[in-house]
């Protein structure tokens, strides 16, 4: 599909590339009249890409800055949001994603997290579509926040990113136990590979490091992932990880 071009200044420079953006001037921080510098102690440092200008300009100068992110570059091209995550190695990717399950932008998700590790991809989006999120979390992303959330919402949700402080009944199914007829289940739950691609997952590997150790595409790595996720009845790795410990699946080599 159609990447928006940037919109270059009387310089004939993108100023979305690579902007660091420290001075923030909007009707929450004192109005139009003056530019007013926001300077809370950073939570995260990021990159942020969304093809519309409007909701780049208002994640990169109200949303981010209010909830102590710091934005070290910013683009509307996918492909260049990947190549600014290389260049800046920030831990957390913004991606404004709003073309749902089908959206080629899904792929920057994975290759960002290949060129740097830890880096943790937030997608933000206005598409509240089931199979829209399962995708995203398919493709690697580590929490979907809706477009329309407030912005303690969205800061608890970076927060949760990198270190888990609230847990949720439907994770913690009661009777759960990790023990040898557990593991027995889970091969009855999933298919021969769909099990090998979780094993792999609880040991931490990529989209892309998974396709190569599996000889496969991404694609059908995602698609993998996509039937776990729904099986196990989870939304990511994390979940799913934390599935295949609670019921006894360890990796392969692990299990003499």
């Amino acid at each position: 599909m159609p990447v928006s071009k940037p919109v270059l200044g009387e310089d004939g420079v993108d100023p979305n590339r690579g902007r660091l953006c420290n001075d923030v001037a909007s009707p929450w921080n004192g109005g139009s009249e003056g530019r007013v510098r926001v300077t809370p102690e950073p939570l995260r440092s990021a990159v942020v890409f969304d093809h519309s200008q409007l909701w780049l300009h208002s994640l990169v100068h109200v949303v981010l800055p209010a909830i102590g992110v710091a934005v070290s570059a910013r683009t509307t091209s996918a492909h260049e949001a990947v190549e600014l995550v290389e260049e800046h190695e920030p831990q957390l990717l913004v991606a404004g994603i709003d073309n749902g399950s089908d959206s080629d932008d899904l792929d920057c998700v994975g290759q960002a997290r290949d060129r740097v590790t830890g880096l943790q991809v937030v997608v933000w989006s206005s598409v509240g579509d089931p199979r829209a999120i399962k995708a995203a979390f398919a493709a690697g992303a580590a929490a979907y926040v809706l477009k329309s959330a407030r912005a303690d919402d969205f800061k608890l949700a970076i927060m949760q990113t990198f270190e888990r402080s609230i847990y949720l009944a439907k994770e913690w199914p009661l009777g759960e136990v990790a023990s040898g007829p557990a593991a027995r289940e889970a091969s009855e739950i999933l298919t021969p590979r769909e099990l090998e691609v979780l094993e792999l997952v609880v040991e931490g590997y990529s989209n892309a490091q998974l396709a190569r150790i599996l000889w496969v595409t991404e694609e059908t790595v995602k698609f993998h992932l996509s039937n776990v996720y729904e099986k196990l009845e989870v939304t990511n790795r994390t979940e799913a990880s934390r599935w295949a410990h609670l019921h006894g699946v360890v990796p392969a080599e692990r299990r003499a």
